[in-house]
């Protein structure tokens, strides 16, 4: 029990999953309004805004004012936070465009008359565009610095 009191009372804890919370959230209510209501949202990746970026940046700005800029935990959150927003945007967004050139291409294929490819139909939706990654920082930013404020 002692743990779990730790760990809910743990401002370093609190503001990475407020971050992620409210970015999962948010891309919910934004796809639900443009697209209708889709479960995938609630966990899955990509979309507006980035809970990659809210998360590692909210983990970032709670350990620098803990612990200040130069110590060993705050340069640790942040090179995490590099790799993981450059994972999201790169790597992973790349595959999100070759999933729809795959999808594009098979029904191409269907419409032409030709044997479709033997895939499963690929995500769409799994990277993140400049603009999500911005927009989740920002939430990142004020998660931080809010439960700093109150913890």
């Amino acid at each position: 029990m002692n743990f779990l009191t730790e760990l809910f009372t743990n401002k370093i804890f609190l503001a990475p999953a407020a971050g992620w919370f409210i970015a999962q959230l948010l891309k919910v209510i934004i796809d639900t309004v443009k697209c209708g209501f889709c479960k995938e949202r609630l966990y899955g990746g990509g979309g507006m805004p980035s809970s990659h970026s809210a998360t590692v940046t909210a983990l970032t700005v709670i350990t620098g004012i803990t612990y200040g800029a130069g110590s060993f935990e705050f340069v640790m959150a942040l090179f995490f936070s590099f790799i993981v927003i450059y994972d999201a945007r790169g790597v992973r967004y790349e595959t999100q465009r070759q999933g729809k050139a795959l999808n594009n291409l098979n029904e191409e294929r269907k419409e032409q008359g030709k044997q479709p490819l033997d895939i499963n139909r690929f995500k769409e939706q799994m990277g993140h565009t400049i603009p999500e990654i911005i927009a989740g920082m920002i939430i990142g930013i004020i998660c931080a610095v809010v439960v700093n404020n109150i913890i």
